[in-house]
């Protein structure tokens, strides 16, 4: 009776698990992306025609990724009814990189460039606790 609790825990778990993993992965590539935004950016600011096209469509994938994680946040946390911060991060990380995007332009870069180091934070601070996540959580042995 117990091998069949045992089973049936850990098939929720793997269930409850998989919007963690989606989550895991989703924030690593956003932190990932982030930083190459700073790559591309640099070469923008010496006015690189080539890394402006690189630093606009990176966006995009920034933006995409961003969502995708604030999404899995969200089905994370309704899974397993934990912190609720760690979605509220994530949406506004979301949020803040289409405000970003509307500063990257002319004089607002001034905005554009604290924006940006919010964003790898934010993205950084997600992956940290995504990964970092119910590691003691786990099932003792007895």
């Amino acid at each position: 009776m117990s091998t069949h609790t045992a089973s049936s825990g850990s098939l929720a778990t793997s269930t409850a698990s998989r919007p963690l993993l989606a989550l895991r992965w989703l924030a690593l590539l956003s932190t990932l992306s982030v930083l190459c935004q700073g790559i591309t950016a640099g070469e923008v600011l010496m006015k690189n025609h080539t890394a402006l096209e690189f630093h606009e469509a990176g966006a995009i994938v920034l933006h995409v990724l961003c969502g995708l994680a604030a999404i899995a946040a969200g089905l994370h946390w309704r899974a397993s009814r934990g912190s609720l911060w760690p979605t509220v991060l994530a949406v506004v990380v979301f949020v803040a990189t289409f405000v970003q995007a509307e500063f990257g332009h002319g004089r607002t870069l001034y905005i554009h460039v604290p924006l940006a180091l919010f964003i790898l934070l934010g993205t950084t601070w997600l992956t940290a606790w995504a990964w970092l996540s119910n590691r003691s959580a786990r099932p003792s042995v007895t």
